[in-house]
């Protein structure tokens, strides 16, 4: 059975938003639980080839399913070798305004942070320590809306562009970093560098303090305690730190200052004796405190230690009980393969035969504009852009010509942690702190996007180096394996291919590999979907039946929820929207035409018209429904045009409520959906910063709030995906994308004058004649008429890699620049 569908294209982009500083406790590598690498390492590879496709062919086993699709005779007279790889191009119709910098761009910015005028005495990053100055990221700024707007009315010209540096201040005893606006570019003398508070809602001049930036020094500090410990160790589990027995700087975060004391939580790990990462399901249930104040290690000292619930406040302590006749040690969790992610249990039956596959065989069905990375689709436009911050992101989205969102992209993931232990009681994870846009990973072939998918490196500038993480986003049409829409009656059946258009990434933050896809539909809609899979981030079992479930023999899953916070900027039919609410309740009602009372349900209309009405959860039942429309701009039929929001899979808000850890960094967790007015300054509903200081965070969402009116305003609405995540042993050794998924789905509603899908030539008819024969009608879709290229059902993985970097300053033009 033959499946069309359309080539898959991917583009060149680029970060445009600063690489923000990773704390070395909040690092990406620390995120891994890795107590010998402190920072996120790239591997120098080679490019690739980018191979375009065709049409979509449904296929089982290959020679089986290419008999069934064409017979004998067709593949005998076929004389192309392949079906043709011709891919349309596309003219943006203006420039990308969220594009990256350039080459040249990017190493002018460098070198002018680096002169001397702008008093910043920096270390070129590849030599610093942390006790010096460095330059963490330079990207593109982005260009505020309301000077964006203009040029995409008029087509012409660009907003002024301005690049944004992260500076960690790392001399100071007193270390914080700060963020500069740099610019104009292209770099003259009029160019300056100055402060950029515009979108922190914490007061004063953008310095962050980083009470915890010294992380050489806590590797060494660690080394220290376990060598003091040994003792205590061996006996435990017969593990020394010769043994590979480890501290990882992952612990309780954020960092807890309490009266102007850094105090720092953290637990023993088994060693990782495999090649699996591993780390986080190796907890040995002993948790040390430390009073790491100030930036001297001589006077940090062990303040606490805990095992088996159990306080002690030395390790003399500790000793001493542990050394007491009775004293029974409570297991420990060791790397086995239970805890490996390659192939073990029994073999499913015919589970090594060829498995049903999508290929690609055609003229591709979109068009793309690389230079500009402008994509079309059907009735879809929008430009992609990446940032470090958030990853991928999409602008100036329009359907059918007009634009129905200025901007959609991902804000931040939070997964927040409870447990009866130290660490996992005090731990909530920021992911933007480490950065979406480092942590995209190279996708595999046939397995993280279909085979015929097209890949394309993603680029940006970490420190003063650029990297190009390669085949990191891919586009692709699809069948979804159902139609969008069907209908049998007397005579005949209508039944419409249901083909759709996806965006992917997958970025993996430690332990965590979230997949996210922006799906376009033929009706119009859009689906934002996520998935996480990886390794939990586990406790130790003792006492914890609170918090999780017991999962392996010394190991409890612990209870998490995650909270992923995405940003839509509607406009629909202009900027001027409003929010509909739609309650559908219960009803008892008397009719002219009855002589009794019918108890039924009605439809409750109404707007949300201001701020402070704009904190929403979804109904328990489901019964209310929230669009944005144009009151303005009415349908024929006198209804207000607009987009409805709703979930599409499960959704979730944070279950802790005033949380003791995020404090007042994470104001943007406590519901499913808020609605506020457009604002130039309020780009994020959080700052990549929040965890440095969460009870002044860069961003606190709350601020955002300030009862403004919500009637016919520019409105952006903020929505939470995510899940209340509680282990159990089919979690091992990585929880699945099956069951950890949450999605959005943004829908027409009274926008269009029926199903656009209707419009589509991917559909059939089939009429019964008075004789009882069929007669099909199949609308002038093209047949598959080519060989398949088998390499998309075996896609070849040996060149598989991850990045490739360039150094950028200091700049060295003999070196070839692969960007």
């Amino acid at each position: 059975m033959l499946f069309l569908g359309a080539e898959n294209y991917y583009i060149n982009l680029s970060c445009r938003r600063p690489i923000r500083y990773l704390t070395p406790a909040l690092s990406f590598r620390s995120r891994r639980f890795s107590s010998s690498s402190f920072y996120f390492v790239l591997r120098d590879t080679t490019e690739s080839e980018m191979r375009p496709s065709g049409l979509l062919v449904s296929l089982s086993l290959v020679p089986l399913a290419l008999a069934r699709a064409f017979p004998p005779a067709r593949l005998e007279s076929r004389k192309e070798d392949s079906c043709s790889s011709v891919q349309p191009s596309a003219s943006a119709p203006h420039k990308n305004f969220w594009g990256s910098l350039t080459k040249k761009e990017t190493a002018d910015v460098l070198a002018f942070l680096h002169r001397d005028t702008t008093g910043f005495n920096l270390t070129v990053a590849e030599n610093a320590t942390s006790r010096d100055n460095k330059i963490m990221s330079v990207e593109l700024m982005m260009p505020n809306k309301s000077d964006t707007l203009p040029f995409l009315s008029d087509k012409a010209g660009s907003p002024t562009r301005y690049a944004l540096a992260a500076v960690m201040f790392g001399v100071p005893e007193k270390a914080y970093l700060q963020e500069f606006k740099v610019g104009p570019l292209p770099i003259t003398n009029a160019s300056s560098v100055t402060p950029f508070t515009f979108a922190n809602t914490k007061k004063g001049d953008g310095k962050i303090a980083v009470v915890n930036p010294d992380a050489e020094d806590y590797g060494n500090f660690n080394l220290k305690i376990m060598k003091e410990a040994e003792d205590v160790t061996k006996l435990l589990w017969n593990l020394t730190v010769d043994d590979g027995l480890q501290i990882p700087l992952a612990f309780a975060a954020p960092i807890n200052v309490t009266d102007g004391k850094v105090i720092m939580w953290q637990g023993f790990n088994a060693p990782v004796t495999s090649i699996y990462d591993t780390i986080s399901l190796l907890p040995l249930g002993l948790y040390l405190r430390t009073d790491i104040t100030g930036r001297d290690p001589s006077q940090w000292k062990v303040t606490g230690w805990v095992y088996g619930n159990e306080f002690y406040k030395d390790l003399d302590g500790l000793r001493a009980a542990v050394a007491k006749p009775d004293f029974k040690p409570l297991g420990m969790n060791l790397d086995q393969p239970w805890a490996h992610t390659n192939k073990h249990g029994d073999d499913l039956p015919l589970d090594d035969e060829a498995p049903p596959a999508n290929v690609q065989s055609g003229k591709s069905r979109f068009a793309v504009d690389e230079d500009e990375s402008y994509v079309t689709w059907m009735d879809f436009s929008f430009y992609t852009s990446i940032t470090r911050d958030n990853g991928l992101r999409l602008y100036d989205v329009k359907y059918k010509g007009k634009r129905i969102l200025y901007e959609l992209g991902l804000d931040e993931a939070i997964a927040h942690y409870a447990g009866i232990d130290p660490v996992q009681s005090g731990i909530c994870y920021f992911d933007s702190m480490s950065g979406f846009g480092p942590a995209m990973i190279s996708l595999v072939k046939g397995y993280d996007c279909p085979a015929y998918s097209h890949y394309s490196n993603v680029t940006q500038t970490t420190g003063e180096t650029t990297f190009t993480q390669k085949d990191a986003l891919c586009m692709f049409e699809i069948d979804k394996g159902f139609p969008i829409q069907r209908h049998s009656w007397a005579g005949h059946t209508t039944v419409t291919k249901n083909i759709a258009f996806n965006i992917r990434a997958i970025y993996t933050i430690g332990n965590y590999d979230y997949m996210m896809t922006y799906q376009f539909h033929l009706d119009g809609s859009i689906e934002i979907d996520v998935r996480a899979s990886g390794y939990i981030s586990s406790a130790f079992y003792a006492e914890n039946e609170d918090y999780g479930f017991k999962i392996h023999d010394s190991l409890s899953g612990s209870l998490h929820d995650h909270v992923i916070t995405f940003k839509a900027d509607f406009d629909i039919l202009g900027e001027k929207n409003s929010l509909q609410k739609i309650d559908i309740k219960p009803s008892t009602e008397k009719y002219k035409w009855s002589d009794q009372t019918r108890n039924t349900m009605k439809a409750v209309k109404s707007f949300i018209d201001n701020e402070d009405d704009a904190k929403i959860n979804w109904s328990p039942n489901g019964a209310t429904m929230y669009a944005v429309v144009n009151k303005d701009e009415k349908n024929p039929y006198g209804e207000s045009p607009g987009y409805r929001v709703a979930p599409a899979s499960g959704v979730a808000y944070l279950t802790v409520q005033d949380s003791s850890v995020m404090q007042n960094a994470g104001h943007h967790t406590t519901h499913h959906l808020y609605a506020t007015r457009q604002k130039d300054n309020e780009l994020y509903a959080v700052g990549a910063y929040n965890s440095l200081t969460p009870e002044d965070p860069q961003v606190d969402f709350n601020e955002y709030f300030n009862s403004e009116s919500l009637d016919q305003e520019d409105i952006v609405l903020w929505f939470n995906l995510g899940m209340h995540h509680m282990p159990h042993t089919g979690d091992l050794p990585n929880t699945v994308f099956s069951t950890a998924h949450s999605a959005m789905l943004i829908e027409p509603f009274n926008y269009l004058m029926g199903d656009p899908s209707q419009a589509s030539s991917q559909q059939v008819l089939i009429k019964t004649k008075k004789d009882g024969k069929p007669e099909i009608v199949t609308y002038g879709a093209k047949n598959a008429t080519c060989a398949i290229d088998m390499a998309q059902l075996n896609p070849d993985l040996s060149n598989y890699s991850n990045s490739i970097s360039v150094l950028k300053y200091p700049f060295d033009g003999s070196k070839p620049d692969r960007l």
